[in-house]
């Protein structure tokens, strides 16, 4: 029996022993050394299969795939015992928080989620995440058993393969460290986003794209401790890590900071001992939600991010303004040290690591968040705007009820600015902070973002029922609430046999949809220009007619396509017998316009901004399916404009257009198209010959300045700087909404407002948004900049020949957030005439 024992002791041992020795490092497993040349996405994916394979201590999981078809995927790092035991581990982490049901057990430990390329030219770190795993693996394998570590090994693929892909194709035998030739110049538009050309270092909040969708399901499935987020900057820049820079948002704790510096402080340890220059508290702060080190900190994590020098401009080696060579091992090495002082610190304090979590919910379950505790969505918003925030919420695991009863308040008003008395009804949604979220839900809803300091990194401002477009208010209290009820009332429609017309409402995204569907399924249809009744019910203008003439090609498919296509999508048609109105004008009337689907182009390609091009993309590819033609600036003098209807301008820098080209373009619009020009892109249109936009000047008379006047501090030049700064704000905006471009809205707009460029209102052309005094809402302005927007044009519709220019100053594409200001894009390509 003891002989028995021991040989089969023996033979485990040999057995493990073996298994362990065929793990392989990456220069074993890829053939060549880490920092020599780039390892490509499917490479990389290959080496932690190869890792997870060998080792019982990891495991990797595919979580999901970019729009390029490639695989996203987490490896899980424990020791051999605690994954055995990972699923307990995991439960109990989401139990601390409140976030699962039942007790803990004591099988809990520290949970450090690294996460690797959300940049996909930032290429280093995702060559540092294969180093990092096979040391921790091989030389500190003792902190996984206090730890457990997640790893994303690349948040971009699309990206990074992007930029390697171009690199290879343009270096030669040897890397070139001169910073002026070609492999230092990456082409638009280059490998930092996504394939829609997001940020998805900006998306954490939002989730607008599907790797941050799929990527935040297995985080909250986590909820780790400790998040970082690895990235690269300029190629002369020392390494930064945390602590990070003020302003830190307010409902950052103490706690969060003193473990930040914790780290930090054992970083420079590390770096010290070799020589490695490196900064903190600088640059980086921690206010605007939607960052990989800010999200994660709202989710009770430590979150951080640590920038190396490098980005696509060092390629694989650059000469650096002292005369060094940055390499790409340089720049491996820094990020691998840094994620793994990161894992120890977390192992060596993982008992308080885990006590500061837990007591991190339970102070939201038990006191709140911030000064308002309960957020309302009022039952009389605009149904299609709730349902859109109320799937927003349920995807960050943010719970929300109804009003179980009705009672007046102390609050803030979201519709009017003002603070007193409001009116909670019974059926309002009630989002608390008193919850496990709680920090999360007051950073998202919290009327005006408390902000420390005005030189932040960022936009300022986001507030939920501004972003999607619905009412309600903050409240200092709580609400009862109960359930929400899953009864849906059907609006009874009337019985119609062979109708005249179809009628649909106008006033959301869903709306703008099922009109892209109608016209992609070749259906004729027709708007409103005005409001009418007919069979005792109101129509507002916008409302959709779809008439039975015009659209007998279709035969006996006209009637199944418009019922069809609005079950899909949810919406309600409305069949009448007649075009005879009790009120309004008759459906054969010329202010009932026919629609026509129109051809929408896009300039895009080197000399404009490649964000803004792929916002404009993804809205119209992703969002309402609708054919976007995406041309380049170089090919403008040689395309032929009359095959187009719609042209839309992005942001451009330097003579991207020039005028000789604007002057084609303008050529076209008078003879009948249409353009938009959408944010920045209306500087290019500035008292340009024929376009009514004309810079507004300050309204500030400029005297004779004092000699003291230049005495300025050099130590205060940022801040004084700020004065005409607008990060990002939001602003009431006023709105005729009898023009067709505001279709769908009320007479005010709450708008994000990310630069402070003011224009006069158009002398020629119609003025359909302005902000007027006391327009600013919430966030940081700088007090010339806020003046300066007083009185300007924000939305405006110029006639030119037998065309239009629509100017959108403010730019609803932003990011994908702004959810409120998606129609009246869809107004500005569909409806304006």
């Amino acid at each position: 029996m003891k002989r028995s024992f021991v040989l089969t002791f023996l033979a485990a041992f040999l057995w493990t022993a073996s298994s362990w020795a065929q793990l392989q490092s990456p220069a074993e497993f890829l053939g060549y050394e880490l920092g020599d040349q780039w390892t490509p996405h499917y490479k990389v994916l290959n080496y932690f299969q190869h890792v997870a394979e060998e080792s019982p201590l990891v495991t990797l999981s595919e979580y999901g795939k970019t729009n390029e078809g490639r695989e996203l995927v987490y490896a899980v790092i424990s020791s051999e015992g605690n994954q055995q035991n990972i699923e307990e581990i995991r439960l109990n982490n989401l139990r601390l928080a409140g976030l699962e049901s039942g007790s803990p057990t004591e099988n809990q430990k520290a949970i450090v989620w690294l996460s690797y390329n959300v940049h996909g030219n930032e290429t280093s770190s995702s060559e540092a995440a294969m180093s990092t795993v096979y040391k921790l693996l091989t030389e500190k394998s003792e902190w996984l058993e206090n730890t457990v570590v997640v790893m994303d090994p690349m948040v971009n693929p699309d990206g990074r393969d992007r930029y390697v892909n171009w690199y290879r194709s343009v270096v030669g035998e040897e890397r070139n460290v001169n910073l002026d030739t070609r492999e230092h110049n990456e082409p638009w538009p280059g490998g930092r986003t996504n394939h829609y050309y997001f940020d998805l270092n900006r998306d954490w909040a939002w989730q607008t794209q599907v790797e941050s969708q799929q990527r935040i399901r297995v985080y909250n499935e986590w909820m780790p401790h400790v998040h970082v987020d690895f990235h690269e900057q300029g190629i002369n820049s020392p390494y930064y890590f945390a602590p990070a820079a003020e302003p830190f948002h307010l409902a950052i704790t103490d706690w969060q900071r003193e473990l930040q510096t914790m780290i930090g402080k054992n970083h420079a340890e590390y770096f010290d001992q070799e020589n490695w220059l490196y900064f903190t508290k600088e640059v980086f702060d921690l206010f605007y939600p939607s960052y990989g080190d800010t999200w994660p900190t709202f989710n009770g994590a430590i979150g951080m991010t640590y920038e190396q020098a490098g980005h696509s401009t060092s390629g694989l080696g650059v000469i650096t303004a002292e005369g060094d060579t940055l390499t790409l091992l340089d720049r491996l090495t820094h990020h691998t040290t840094s994620g793994l002082s990161t894992v120890e610190v977390a192992a060596q304090n993982s008992e308080r690591v885990i006590n500061e979590f837990s007591n991190y919910f339970n102070n939201a379950i038990e006191n709140g968040s911030g000064e308002y505790k309960t957020f309302i969505v009022k039952k009389s918003s605009n149904p299609d705007k709730v349902s859109r925030l109320l799937r927003y919420l349920v995807n960050q695991e943010i719970e929300f009820g109804q009003a179980s009863g009705s009672t007046r308040a102390n609050g803030y008003d979201y519709s009017t600015g003002e603070t007193g008395r409001v009116n909670v009804e019974e059926g309002d949604y009630v989002i608390s902070t008193y919850q496990p979220k709680g920090t999360l839900v007051r950073v998202l809803f919290e009327p005006k973002p408390e902000l420390a300091d005005s030189l932040t990194y960022d936009i300022t401002a986001w507030e939920m029922h501004y972003a999607y477009g619905v009412d309600g208010y903050a409240i200092n209290g709580q609400v009862n609430t109960e359930p929400i009820s899953m009864e849906v009332q059907d609006e009874l429609t009337p019985t119609v046999q062979k109708p005249y017309a179809y009628l649909a409402k106008w006033n959301s995204l869903e709306d703008l949809r099922y009109l892209a569907r109608l016209l992609d399924e070749g259906v004729a249809v027709r708007y409103a220009e005005e409001s009418f009744s007919v069979n005792g019910k109101n129509y507002a203008p916008g409302t959709l007619i779809i008439t039975r003439n015009g659209n007998e090609k279709l035969g006996a498919k006209f009637d199944q396509i418009v019922k069809d296509e609005a079950g899909l999508l949810n919406r309600i048609v409305t069949p009448v017998a007649t075009g005879f109105v009790d009120s309004g004008k008759d459906f054969g009337s010329s202010s009932v316009r026919y629609l026509t689907a129109p051809k929408v182009a896009l300039l895009s390609g080197d000399g404009t901004n490649s964000n803004m091009v792929g916002h404009i993309w993804n809205y119209f590819d992703q969002q309402i399916n609708y054919p976007l033609n995406m041309i380049n600036v170089d090919d403008v003098r040689s395309v032929n404009w009359d095959d187009y209807d719609v042209l839309i301008l992005p942001e451009m820098y330097g003579s991207a257009v020039s005028d000789s080209e604007l002057d084609d373009i303008k050529e076209w619009v008078q003879n009948g198209g249409k353009l938009i020009a959408v944010g920045g892109a209306n500087g290019l249109l500035v008292d340009k010959e024929g376009f009514a936009l004309k810079r507004k000047s300050s309204d500030e008379e400029v005297g004779e300045e004092e000699p003291e006047d230049k005495l300025k501090t050099y130590g205060n030049a940022s801040r004084e700087r700020t004065s005409s700064f607008n990060p990002g704000s939001i602003f009431e905006v006023s709105l005729d909404n009898t023009h067709p471009l505001a279709f769908g809205y009320g007479n005010t707009y709450l708008s994000l407002k990310t630069g402070a460029s003011a224009y006069e209102y158009l002398d020629n052309g119609w003025n359909v948004g302005a902000a007027k005094p006391g327009a600013h809402r919430s966030g940081f302005i700088g007090h010339e900049a806020k003046k300066d927007l007083e009185h300007s044009l924000v939305f405006g519709v110029q006639n030119m020949g037998r065309g239009s220019v629509v100017y959108m100053v403010d730019n609803p594409f932003f990011r994908g957030f702004w959810h409120n200001g998606k129609l009246m894009i869809g107004n500005a390509v569909f409806m304006v005439q």
